[in-house]
């Protein structure tokens, strides 16, 4: 593993003393701006990023490791990083976690950030980040993977699924049981591999079939109930309504759900609806929710696996693919039958 650059190796870049970075880190203003100007050369230079209180260890190492997110709002994500931080737990290792609202920008300076606090390693969600990031932690020599989703090409280390055949699989089980106007509620897609990802699953199964996701057909939310019940309401307004709606995630599904429950539409006889994710409440729903099943359970103890491995200089395959399952319950029938 590469060795992360030190203070020693910026006062030898830029020429002066470690004295002189050291109050270029804690002290700026007292420092002359000629000076200043090598140091914060020699810093981007070599990707130098300040290690906090690890650096008084002779190991360098924090026994730290940190998980971007794109929200706290969402449970499955709760779900895979209780699961990441147990097993991190079990090797005395240390979460520190935080998020970025979708915001890539944000997520540049959140792993800034996590790097600045010592971090021996990162977790990232999806395939979709700046360069910058990437920049930052191969300068650092920086183990790190990506989770929610799984670049076929292997040039990224991941432990996740693959949104696109996910997708695929739920509108290829609603055309089978007789739906050809079938519609989708999607996420969010701009600065999110995994809803663009489930959005081009859809499409690639209708267009398989000689079916497509018209343009009335297609809306795209944030993930939130209200927002799901919005989306259903345009829908259903169409002057054909769909048969069959599938949703990004399980929370705009039970918003979809929700909003039909209200309009005295009935589901599955007038309309069917998937989600994606499995929430434990979806079982619970009165129809219970069809859905995807994301193992987030194994995917964040597989991933803290991975870490630990890279960190112990063990090996461990760079790609760990997990199964999506359809989960068919209540809320999906042939169209115009009751369950």
């Amino acid at each position: 593993m590469k060795k992360a650059p030190t203070l020693e190796d910026v006062a030898r870049e830029a020429g002066v003393s470690t004295a002189s970075v050291s109050r270029y880190l804690n002290m700026p203003d007292l420092v002359r701006p000629l000076r200043k100007e090598k140091i914060e050369a020699a810093i981007a230079a070599l990707g130098y990023v300040p290690h906090g209180a690890a650096r008084a260890l002779a190991s360098q190492r924090t026994h730290t490791i940190g998980a971007v997110i794109p929200t706290f709002d969402n449970a499955i994500f709760a779900r895979g990083v209780q699961s990441f931080q147990r097993r991190l737990h079990a090797d005395s290792f240390t979460l520190l976690l935080a998020s970025f609202d979708y915001d890539l920008e944000d997520e540049v300076r959140q792993v800034d950030a996590l790097l600045t606090r010592g971090v021996d390693a990162l977790l990232l969600v999806g395939c979709m980040h700046s360069p910058k990031i990437y920049e930052r932690l191969d300068k650092k020599g920086l183990p790190y993977v990506h989770t929610w989703a799984f670049d076929r090409s292997g040039a990224k280390p991941c432990v996740g699924f693959d949104n696109r055949l996910a997708a695929r699989r739920a509108a290829s089980y609603l055309i089978d049981i007789g739906h050809s106007a079938v519609a989708m509620i999607a996420g969010i897609t701009g600065g999110n591999d995994r809803a663009s990802e489930r959005a081009a699953g859809v499409r690639e199964a209708l267009e398989e079939r000689g079916l497509a996701l018209l343009p009335e057909y297609y809306i795209e939310k944030p993930y939130d109930v209200s927002e799901g019940r919005s989306a259903m309401r345009q829908l259903l307004a169409q002057d054909v309504p769909p048969t069959a709606v599938i949703c990004g995630n399980d929370v705009l599904a039970l918003g979809a759900l929700l909003e039909c429950q209200a309009r005295g539409v009935s589901v599955p006889r007038d309309i069917s609806i998937t989600g994606f994710d499995d929430l434990p409440l979806t079982s619970h729903l009165q129809p219970s929710l069809t859905t995807l099943h994301v193992p987030a359970g194994e995917m964040g103890r597989r991933a803290a696996e991975y870490l630990l491995a890279r960190l112990g200089d063990v090996p461990m395959p760079d790609s760990t693919e997990l199964e999506v399952g359809l989960i068919v319950r209540g809320t999906t029938a042939p169209p115009g039958r009751q369950k």
